[in-house]
Formats: C-alpha cells, sequence, structure tokens
C-alpha cells in the first residue's frame, strides 16, 4: 500500500518569528518524537529527554515572558505549537501543556522575587512541572479538597494525598492548592512545591487504557515543609488561582485533542487513498468519502474555535466560556474522529500496526481531564443563564 504523507495544515500566524516556531516543532515533531511514538507508549516509556530538547528548544515556556525565559508569544501560537505535538504524540502535547498549567500560578500570581529566582529553571532550565488540584475524593468538586497546609513559624506543613496528577512522582516541581483555612473555596491557598521535598512521594502510576507513557498517579504529602516565601498569592486565594490556571490549560486540552483529531484524519485519508476494492481506491466510495469530509469540518471548527478563545486571552478579554466551548468541542471531535479512523481501516484499525486504534484509546482521557464535558457544559450554561439556583429544605 503507498504513502501519502499528511499535507501540513495551513496555518495564520501572527509573525515570522511564529512560523520559525511552528517549523521548528514540526521538525522536532517529525525526527524525535513520532517515529517512537507507538514503541514508547507501548512500552510505557516517557519520553524525558524530549521534554529537555523542547526546553533547549524555547518550546516549553512559550507563553511566558522572555524576561524568565519564556517565548514571549501569544496563545495562538503557543496553541498551535501544542496541537504539532500532539499530533506527533498526546502524550508530549498534553506532558506540555500540563507543565504549561503548572507554571501559571507563578507567572501570574508570583512576587517579583519568586519570578526571578523560580521562572527561568521551570521555563527554560529543562525542570518539569505537575499541577495539584484534584484529589481522590474531590475531582470534579475541586473546592472540597482535603489537603492541607498548617503554619508553622516561616514554614506551611502539607499533609495529604493528590490524585490523576499527570507526571506524578516525576516532576521537579509541583504548584499545590492545600487548605490553609475555612471550608470552601475561600480557605485554599497555592503553593510551589520542589519534586524532591522530605515527604513528597509519587504512587505507582495508574494503570491506563492510552497514553501509558505519560504516568499519572496519586501524589502524597506527608509533613512536606515548604517556607511561606514559596506561597504563590495571598493566603485563601489558591482556588482563584486554580480556576484561571484551567481557563488557560482547556486551550491547552482544546489544541491537544485538535492535533490527535488531525492525525486520526491523516492516516485515514492515506489509507483510503492506499486500499484497493472492487477494483479502485476506497476513497472513491461516497460513504468513506462522506466520512472523511464529516472529520475535516469538524477539526477546523474547533481548530477555528480553540484559536478564537486564544485571541480573546491575548487581548485581555474574558475568556472563560469560549474557553469551556472549545474544550468541549475539540475533545468531543477528537473522540468522534479517531472512533471514525478506526472504522475507516476497518479491520486493519483495530490491530496495532496502524496507530488509529492507539489514538482512539487516548482520546477518551482528553473529555475527562481538566474538567469533564459535563463540567464544560456547566460551565458554558453559568454563562448563558446564570448560577443554579439551589434548593434549600
Amino acid at each position: 500500500m503507498p504513502d501519502r504523507a499528511p499535507q501540513p495544515v495551513d496555518r495564520q500566524l501572527p509573525t515570522d518569528e511564529a512560523r520559525d516556531l511552528i517549523s521548528l516543532a514540526r521538525d522536532i515533531a517529525q525526527r524525535e518524537i513520532a517515529p517512537r511514538a507507538a514503541e514508547e507508549e507501548d512500552a510505557g516509556h516517557f519520553p524525558r529527554e524530549i521534554f529537555t530538547l523542547l526546553s533547549r528548544s524555547g518550546l516549553l515556556g512559550l507563553p511566558y515572558d522572555a524576561e524568565y525565559g519564556g517565548g514571549d508569544q501569544p496563545y495562538e501560537v503557543y496553541l498551535q505549537v501544542l496541537e504539532e505535538l500532539a499530533a506527533a504524540r498526546l502524550t508530549v502535547g498534553l506532558g506540555v501543556s500540563v507543565h504549561s498549567l503548572s507554571c501559571h500560578a507563578l507567572a501570574n500570581y508570583g512576587t517579583k522575587q519568586q519570578q526571578v529566582e523560580h521562572l527561568p529553571a521551570m521555563l527554560g532550565g529543562g525542570l518539569l512541572g505537575a499541577y495539584c488540584l484534584s484529589e481522590p475524593s474531590s475531582g470534579s468538586d475541586a473546592a472540597s479538597l482535603r489537603t492541607k497546609a498548617v503554619r508553622d513559624g516561616d514554614d506551611w506543613v502539607i499533609d495529604g494525598t493528590k490524585a490523576w496528577i499527570t507526571h506524578g512522582g516525576i516532576a521537579d516541581f509541583y504548584t499545590v492548592m492545600a487548605r490553609t483555612g475555612e471550608d470552601g473555596p475561600r480557605g485554599i491557598s497555592a503553593f510551589l512545591v520542589p519534586g524532591d521535598a522530605v515527604g513528597l512521594s509519587g504512587a505507582v502510576p495508574e494503570k491506563k487504557m492510552g497514553m501509558k507513557g505519560s504516568p499519572t498517579a496519586q501524589v502524597h504529602f506527608d509533613g512536606v515543609r515548604v517556607p511561606d516565601e514559596r506561597r504563590l498569592g495571598e493566603e485563601g486565594q489558591g482556588f482563584a488561582i486554580a480556576l484561571s490556571a484551567l481557563d488557560s490549560g482547556r486551550l491547552g486540552i482544546a489544541a491537544c485533542a485538535i492535533g490527535l483529531a488531525q492525525a486520526a484524519l491523516d492516516e485515514a485519508v492515506a489509507y483510503t487513498s492506499g486500499r484497493q476494492q472492487f477494483g479502485r481506491p476506497i476513497s472513491d466510495f461516497q460513504g468513506l468519502r462522506f466520512m472523511l469530509a464529516d472529520m475535516a469540518t469538524q477539526i477546523e471548527a474547533g481548530r477555528a474555535l480553540y484559536l478564537a478563545a486564544a485571541r480573546l486571552r491575548d487581548t485581555g478579554r474574558p475568556f472563560a466560556k469560549q474557553a469551556a466551548m472549545a474544550k468541549l468541542h475539540c475533545t468531543d471531535t477528537a473522540m468522534k474522529a479517531t472512533i471514525d479512523a478506526v472504522q475507516v481501516l476497518g479491520g486493519y484499525g483495530y490491530t496495532a500496526d496502524f496507530p488509529v486504534e492507539r489514538f482512539m484509546r487516548e482520546a477518551k482521557v482528553l473529555q475527562i481531564v481538566e474538567g469533564t464535558n459535563q463540567i464544560q457544559r456547566m460551565v458554558i450554561a453559568r454563562h448563558l443563564a446564570g448560577p443554579e439556583a439551589h434548593r434549600t429544605g
């Protein structure tokens, strides 16, 4: 069956520098990431060396200030780089998105001294971050988290367990939300915890249906002592910081989802062009052509949706509703596109000889992470109709 190389996505980019960044991301994706993706995912290998390469190449801190080692790029550029990386391997694209999420609190709420001391290593010094909000008993209801930070002189002592943490157990730093006061969202504060802190440990990674190369694990805090100068923002501001980070992080997930969907479409197009049935390529059959057309249309719509939200963010306008819409639509599109790609390939699509079965397994988690798609619908509805009325009695 002849190979048909996928055509690069035709992107509208604001600057020549942005075009160079996309070219760099594509080159790394094609040379270093994609050729090893299937084998390493099957083996459960986390490609830490790729993240080191991305850091050295200036691709691990793109949306942050150049003053601290970032790329000073608008979100619309960062997200399109992320899409290119995710198309090559979701473990890498999602890992970059989570790392960016982990830097958000310090970059946006830290003091100048904190930023000078920590951000350069986080953005361009080869460090890898993790974001710790969810817990075993508080996922969608994040405001009910139980991990506690108790003041002890000039330090805080953190005890508790975080769950579903990407890079859990291997991260160099953790942005941690912990309870420092009353129940509910106003009693939560944010901390920057080093990965080698005494009392911090990662559990055995979860056994997952997809993204086996990306470690997801519980992280235990057993009397972890953190100086007050590692508290980010004001006491009690942690939940607001967490929500602010998630608005941006949802755009990262949306971009990753479109990258994965695009990879599935590219495989489906290549297969239908080379596969012969009844004496002609199966791409001639209307039923399959319509499937491909629908996949491509939903992918383009998703890309336009996440970019529109990113441009709102870049101009300082509210974008939470659009971020939720983008996360919802793009991840649902990834799920549908990968299922359809398996169907297009028929029996071959169900085998590990082709990557679409892996794409389908990977797509599912995108509908869950950083707020399930049911939560996204709640967020959107609140913007449209206001908060839900609470019944009493």
